[in-house]
């Protein structure tokens, strides 16, 4: 069985010591616990820990290229990754080493045979093992722990609605399970538990990223605005029903980030051709142009105040720290 990693929020009182405790569930259910301890040490020149969360919407994910562009082209590189439905596939390229070009080159040449499988099931009409496939040949097959850029895929627990968090294992399935929208795609079974989409519960997991401790997070909104959608066909009805739940979700989540980047994007009708895969990429980047001064001057800025706040933040606060689960 593929080794996935789901996290879980636990409340830990800090004093002067960051504290990781980590839980891993093997086969036969048992649970271990270690702990580890390292001091908070006081730099005058500390690297900021920069989360780059990918939210989701779609075939407007092509916009995460972009963004990613203008940051490479900056010399920004985040430390870790946190991406749901079409963040968690990008996410998932970018973390394994591929550049923003060799992004933009596979997202232009994807075909709608690489990552649609039809299917005759009750629970959806696409089975997502060819999405698994793909993102795996894409990685070659890099579990999530051995990716170069630490990342953390959110999805959704069909039976209890709660948000999930893989960060080891097969990569390919974590991100199928991010991207399984419900009624269209057959859940993903990971163990004895089914998952879908992570946009149903965190359309944009900036407090993903908080949680995992991150000093400045740049977080892309792709959603598209209700008053964009078409409506006059059923899918259209059901894509307005999708948006305007997750733009309420997304507004509470999104301003939580340092910076927000939202690209002007609007569904498309031909999804799949290469105009409109640039012109979502290019909006990706027009977006983040706006805003690279911003994050540039916010990097070092805290660059040089991050050991104060360091030490104001571990004396007598409540610090929120992630317990992770693993199933082989």
């Amino acid at each position: 069985m593929a080794s996935l990693s789901i996290f879980a929020v636990a409340s830990v009182q800090a004093a002067s010591h960051r504290v990781n405790d980590s839980l891993v569930l093997n086969q036969t259910q048992n649970i271990h616990i270690s702990t580890t301890i390292s001091e908070v040490a006081p730099a005058e020149n500390h690297r900021p820990k920069i989360a780059l969360v990918l939210g989701s919407g779609g075939a407007r994910g092509y916009a995460h290229i972009g963004v990613i562009k203008v940051l490479e082209e900056n010399g920004i590189t985040p430390d870790f990754i946190v991406g749901t439905s079409a963040g968690s596939i990008v996410g998932a390229l970018y973390a394994s080493g591929k550049t923003s070009k060799q992004l933009e080159d596979i997202a232009l040449a994807l075909k709608v045979s690489d990552v649609r499988d039809f299917t005759l099931s009750k629970q959806g009409f696409f089975d997502g093992q060819k999405i698994e496939d793909y993102i795996n040949k894409q990685v070659n097959v890099q579990s999530l722990e051995n990716l170069k850029i630490p990342l953390y895929v959110v999805a959704t627990e069909l039976k209890t609605g709660k948000e999930i968090v893989f960060h080891e294992g097969n990569t390919g399935k974590a991100v199928r399970a991010s991207t399984s929208i419900p009624s269209m795609f057959v859940p993903t079974k990971i163990g004895n538990e089914e998952y879908v989409d992570g946009g149903l519960v965190s359309p944009v997991p900036v407090d993903v990223a908080k949680r995992l401790g991150a000093d400045i997070i740049i977080a892309v909104n792709i959603l598209a605005k209700p008053e964009y959608t078409e409506t006059s066909n059923m899918w259209g009805l059901f894509n307005q029903n999708i948006n305007v739940m997750q733009n309420r979700l997304a507004y509470y989540e999104a301003e939580q980030a340092d910076i927000l980047i939202q690209p002007d994007v609007r569904e498309k009708q031909h999804v799949f051709s290469t105009k409109s895969r640039k012109e979502t990429i290019e909006a990706g980047e027009k977006s983040t142009l706006d805003h690279i001064d911003r994050i540039k001057n916010l990097i070092e800025y805290r660059k040089f105040h991050i050991a104060d706040e360091n030490v104001e933040q571990f004396t007598g606060k409540q610090q929120q720290q992630f317990q992770y689960i693993s199933s082989n």
